[in-house]
């Protein structure tokens, strides 16, 4: 015979799977009392079965959900609007000793001998919970690291995708991570290699054939704005949830790619010197020899005479000669600065003077504005700046029109802009006027920017060259207003 609903042994084979199951079991009445607690739940709560048997559910819940559980239960079977019944939902669960813990709840509804009952099936998520904490301090560790690093950070999936694009990153190329996130890593590098990236990825995850990857190299960057700039690139490879991704760390090498220049520029400038100081001992004091003794010939001549033509032509060819030895003398070995206390406007109105004897400039004004106090400065070589830059902007005038000069303090600096309407530089010309020796006068020597440059530079100032988009140019040149050069 079946054993029927209400045969003990039906009963005990029930409560026997109950108690040996491994979630907490909980079964209340519909006034939230506590019908079956099983020793899962026991552990789970501290409580044994016979102290809660009877006893509202509510007790092993924390506040609010303790106050709030009888209005939710009534409410529920006066309207049968459930909101967790049927449903699994994550919740807190309280304890003997007080203690809170997280608790995964599903509740069932059924009818037993025409009264209603509600099962609570318990799974205590503490280890998860816990691990996701330890995760989560993990990666925020793990972040911190790689947000506060100096070098840039950027990782990228198998497509090239940028997945992490570090603060550092951020300055690095002026993107925002927000940004970049997604889009392929080749937006930071020029041609050719902006292009090639993709064909490269694809052949090295397809063959294992690496150039990069694993090593080092110094390659360059796309910022932004377009332009480039030098960094060192190594790139690590790992795999996450069995995808494979790639770390690229990157140091800027701008400052050292312009200290190496300095370097080179400074040791050439030493050796020019050593030239220069030759130059003018076997060249600069017999062709002043020979200077003479040409003007001694030519005073022997008649004044009318075809010979007389030559020998003036020759001795003005010996005159730009001595010139030249003087501005390379002057650039490869410039004075160091004595400094006094210089008015700077009084000084380029004395300059501007001295030029208008010149013919060619006569129809040149040289319009001064602002003041400033004066500063310490080595007035003898600061001439020969303002005679350079005030020139440059007449000869680009064709020796008519007016060249602007400003003054202004800012921060600590004297500013002195000094303006021309000429047609400006072109751009592959801009670059090159502080090269020495490269001009684009038919007399030229190529050496005055370069020389102005440096003098400055002695100053402790420095010295830029601008054209703005509606013609003419913009010299900067910046002085200190107080310290002693």
């Amino acid at each position: 015979m079946t054993p029927g609903a209400d045969d003990p042994s039906n009963e005990a084979r029930w409560r026997s799977i109950i108690q040996s199951a491994v979630d907490g079991i909980v079964l209340i009445d519909s006034r939230g009392r506590i019908e079956v607690f099983n020793q899962p739940a026991e552990r789970l709560f501290g409580y044994t079965e016979a102290e809660v048997l009877g006893r509202n559910v509510s007790m092993l819940m924390p506040s609010p959900y303790r106050e709030e559980h009888d209005g939710y239960l009534a409410r529920y079977l006066a309207t049968g609007d459930a909101r967790i019944i049927g449903i699994g939902r994550e919740v807190a669960g309280r304890r003997r000793d007080g203690s809170v813990f997280p608790l995964h709840l599903s509740v069932g509804e059924a009818s037993v001998g025409g009264e209603r009952k509600f099962t609570g099936i318990l799974h205590d998520l503490s280890a998860r919970v816990r691990l996701e904490e330890q995760l989560r301090a993990s990666e925020a560790r793990w972040r911190s690291i790689v947000e506060s690093a100096v070098d840039g950070i950027v990782v990228i999936d198998s497509h090239g995708r940028i997945e992490s694009f570090n603060p550092a990153a951020e300055r690095l190329f002026g993107y925002a991570e927000r940004d970049v996130i997604g889009l392929n890593v080749s937006i930071l590098m020029p041609s050719p290699h902006h292009e090639d990236h993709d064909e490269y990825l694809s052949r090295s995850l397809r063959t294992g054939v690496h150039k990069i990857i694993g090593i080092a190299r110094e390659v360059n960057g796309k910022r932004r704005d377009g332009t480039t700039f030098p960094v060192h690139l190594s790139v690590g490879e790992m795999s996450v949830n069995g995808e494979r991704k790639f770390t690229g760390i990157l140091h800027d090498l701008s400052v050292r790619i312009r200290i190496e220049e300095e370097l080179r520029e400074q040791t050439a400038l030493a050796r020019l010197g050593e030239m220069a100081a030759v130059i003018a001992h076997e060249v600069k004091n017999p062709l002043a020899g020979v200077r003479g003794a040409i003007q001694v010939i030519g005073s022997r001549l008649p004044k009318d005479s075809k010979d007389a033509a030559v020998v003036s032509e020759i001795v003005s060819r010996i005159d730009a000669l001595n010139e030249l030895m003087k501005d390379l003398l002057l650039f490869a070995r410039p004075p160091t600065p004595r400094p006094t206390l210089v008015d700077v406007a009084a000084l380029i109105r004395t300059t501007a003077d001295l030029l208008s004897g010149d013919p060619a400039l006569k129809e040149i004004a040289v319009d001064i504005e602002g003041v400033v106090r004066p500063l310490p400065a080595d007035a003898e070589l600061l001439k020969i700046v303002f005679q350079n830059l005030l020139m440059n902007g007449a000869q680009a005038m064709q020796g008519r029109g007016a060249v602007q000069v400003t003054l202004e303090p800012v921060g600590g600096m004297c500013r002195v802009t000094v303006r021309d309407s000429g047609p400006g530089i072109p751009a592959d010309v801009r670059e090159r006027i502080f090269t020495p020796f490269f001009t684009t006068k038919a007399r030229g020597t190529g050496l005055g920017l370069p020389t102005a440059k440096r003098i400055i530079e002695a100053h402790g100032g420095s010295i830029a060259v601008h054209c703005p988009p509606g013609g003419g140019t913009t010299v900067e040149l910046a002085l200190l207003l107080s310290a002693t050069p």
